[in-house]
């Protein structure tokens, strides 16, 4: 059949139609560049979420006196706007976090003095300061490393040091005078075999101390008197309990006090010698090698002995596997 003749409507139409999508394309294509165009040239649009939007209206507002850190020194944490309020505690959600004190550069520089100029011992000044023994010793290592940092020519953040202090709720002390305890001193900490039940028949009859309910727990443990931090301090109030001045109780206190930390230095200086004493050192260009003796079959009774070899390593922890037993099974 021969070729039909198109129609004049049809031909129009189809070329109309490939017009408009050429031109359509055409369109959609420079209306990309042109977005792209925007995108790359022109800033984001600021937008700022709901709450946002309220925090810079309270931070401008009401909120605008927590920018700051108050003037002439103190706390100025967040407060809530009903209720009670506390300056030492700064999450009002959270009101059973309290923001504690700390020792500010004068108490430090006394405790530092006591020790090292004075020749008083750790114990005794934090007996007379109401400071932990771990506390005090940190502030004495402390102030030796800025003091050698000052004699070496090295320069300290002062400046940021007393804008954080300005910000802190601190404590101070005063010489010759009373001062108010900065903290416990005499806090015992749980021991681990204090974390079993045990049920311990007794005699109604026999009064029964802290040292048996020690001995109850295990047959090595020392009794609560024993244990706190400054057990010297026991022994001192039952002495003024039992009619002893209080300035003899305090002497004999200082004289017990020297004898204990005696006692553990010469201990420590014992053990150190020890220790020495089966150390072989070789000395090479660049390093030291040190050989001790070690006896290998001092494992102890259940093979993991902390002095063993590899204790580490070689002795694996069964906390996790099925079929174990975690359940003390006898009393001792």
């Amino acid at each position: 059949m021969p070729p039909r003749i198109p129609n004049p409507l049809t031909v129009s139409s189809a070329l109309t139609s490939h017009t408009l999508a050429s031109g359509a394309k055409r369109c959609l294509a420079q209306s990309c560049e042109q977005a792209k165009a925007r995108f790359s040239t022109t800033s984001s649009r600021p937008r700022f979420t709901k709450v946002r939007r309220q925090f810079r209206i309270w931070i401008n507002g009401p909120g605008s006196i927590y920018r700051r850190p108050r003037q002439g020194g103190g706390t100025n944490y967040l407060q809530p706007t009903f209720g009670a309020r506390d300056a030492n505690r700064p999450f009002p959600i959270n009101p059973h976090f309290k923001s504690e004190p700390v020792l500010d550069d004068r108490a430090r520089e006394l405790i530092w003095e006591k020790v090292m100029r004075n020749g008083e011992t750790i114990k005794t000044v934090s007996a007379e300061l109401g400071v932990d023994i771990t506390r005090v010793a940190a502030v004495v290592r402390l102030k030796e490393v800025e003091k050698d940092w000052v004699a070496k020519g090295k320069k300290l953040a002062k400046p940021y040091a007393k804008a954080v202090l300005s910000m802190l709720p601190t404590h101070t002390f005063r010489t010759n005078q009373r001062n108010e305890p900065f903290e416990p001193i005499n806090e015992l900490h749980v021991h681990p075999y204090t974390q079993k039940q045990i049920f311990w028949p007794t005699s109604e009859s026999r009064h029964f101390t802290r040292a048996d309910a020690a001995k109850a727990f295990h047959p090595t443990m020392l009794s609560a008197d024993e244990r706190v931090p400054h057990p010297e301090l026991i022994q001192m109030e039952r002495e003024v309990l039992q009619g002893r001045p209080l300035w003899d109780a305090s002497e004999r206190f200082k004289q017990a006090v020297m004898e204990s930390e005696r006692k553990a230095a010469d201990k420590e200086l014992a053990k150190a010698a020890l220790d020495e004493k089966l150390t072989t050192r070789v000395h090479t260009k660049r390093f030291e090698f040190r050989f001790k003796q070690i006896n290998s079959e001092n494992v102890g009774p259940t093979g993991r002995s902390r002095n063993a070899v590899g204790w580490r390593y070689g002795a694996p922890h069964y906390d996790r596997a099925k079929g174990q037993v975690k359940i003390p099974t006898s009393v001792p």
